[in-house]
Parts: C-alpha cells; sequence; structure tokens
C-alpha cells in the first residue's frame, strides 16, 4: 500500500546547486513526487515548523539556518515511504551516513546536512498540512 512523506531540500544543499542531484536520488529510489515548489520561509515559519525542538539547545541556530536561503519542500509516495526516505537520506551526521546515501553525498555537516524527512505517520501528516494544500496534493 502506498504511503506519503514529506521532505525538505535544505538550503544548504540548494546554495551548493545539489536540488537535481538530490531530486533524481528520489526518484531513482522509487519515489513519486507528488508534489514539489521552491520557496523561502521566514524565521517564525521554520520556529512553527520545527516547534517540537524549541527547547532544545540547536532550536535557534536550526531555524536561522532553514530560514536562510531558498528550499524545496515536496511530498513523496511510495510503499514504505517514510522509512524507505529515512534509508535513503542517511544518518544524520553525514561522516555516519552509510555510502551512497544522499547526506554521504552532498551534506557537510549535522548541522547542515542537506536534507530532512518526516519519522512517522503523524509527523509526515502535519509536515505535508505545514506547507501544502489539500488542492496542490492530487
Amino acid at each position: 500500500m502506498s504511503q506519503r512523506t514529506f521532505s525538505i531540500i535544505k538550503p544548504d544543499a540548494v546554495r551548493k546547486g545539489y536540488t537535481a542531484a538530490i531530486l533524481a536520488e528520489i526518484e531513482k529510489a522509487g519515489f513519486k513526487i507528488v508534489s514539489i515548489k521552491r520557496m523561502s520561509i521566514s524565521k517564525a515559519q521554520a520556529e512553527g515548523f520545527y516547534h517540537v525542538h524549541a527547547a532544545r539547545p540547536f532550536f535557534g541556530e536550526l531555524t536561522d539556518f532553514m530560514s536562510s536561503g531558498p528550499i524545496f519542500p515536496m511530498v513523496l509516495e511510495k510503499e514504505n515511504a517514510i522509512a524507505d526516505l529515512r534509508t535513503l537520506m542517511g544518518a544524520t551526521d553525514p561522516a555516519k551516513a552509510d555510502e551512497g546515501t544522499i547526506r554521504k553525498q552532498f551534506a557537510a555537516s549535522i548541522g547542515e546536512n542537506a536534507i530532512h524527512g518526516s519519522d512517522a505517520e503523524e509527523t509526515a501528516a502535519f509536515e505535508i498540512g505545514y506547507f501544502f494544500a489539500g488542492i496542490e496534493l492530487k
């Protein structure tokens, strides 16, 4: 059964020109791109998106980073989408990520790690709704 997940190509990867290569990896792994857009978000919008991390010490740095330049939020679909995307992304720390993963190939550090992906169905539902109206998700 098909499942949807949410992902963002982050500002570091966009700045470095990795967007097309990351999208190619996602499509090569069998994901259907349901919806995608290029946009920038404000610090307040980044804070709303990452509200679950508000008490964490890295929250300010994370929200500054995510509002520092264009991003590509997207909705992806395939069987086992959430787990498969997390595997494709690799470990948060690119130094610990497996060879062939997006973060191993395109991320510079734990903070600038190229891509975000939902970690659970509830998270995916919130994150999709945060960036996409129902009409964008046919």
